[in-house]
């Protein structure tokens, strides 16, 4: 579980977030499309997957990191305006996390926690296409 919490704390985290198991309301729909991370080190493409959304890596600067193009991150959110929050699951760390997701036209702030909100890590997003 350790090694498990450090990859989440570390800077390679692929840290986006998809929706609830309704078809995507007006607040999820802002979150649709490709998102660079703030750091540089990953871009993502949210889109509806199976009920959910899902954010994918599009790109890894180093995947040396344990991020790798492909990996998923299924989101269930809900809320009004551009304020949500919610659960994301990582299949590919078999960790789930609360979420928090305040979005707008052309950026977006994450938070998840692990370890029942002990551990949390906030990332910036900027908006890359729709």
């Amino acid at each position: 579980m350790r090694s498990s919490v450090m990859k989440f704390l570390g800077p390679s985290l692929m840290a986006a977030m998809a929706l609830s198991v309704a078809p995507a309301g007006a607040s999820e729909e802002n979150m649709l499309g490709s998102w660079a991370r703030g750091d540089g080190n990953a871009r993502v493409r949210i889109a509806p997957c199976g009920g959910a959304l899902c954010a994918t890596n599009t790109w890894i600067r180093d995947p040396s990191s344990g991020e790798h193009v492909g990996d998923r991150l299924v989101m269930k959110v809900s809320g009004d305006g551009s304020s949500m929050s919610g659960s994301a699951y990582d299949p590919q760390r078999k960790l789930s996390y609360s979420l928090q997701v305040n979005v707008g036209p052309q950026s977006m702030q994450t938070r998840g926690c692990v370890l029942a909100g002990i551990v949390c890590k906030s990332i910036s997003w900027s908006r890359v296409s729709r």
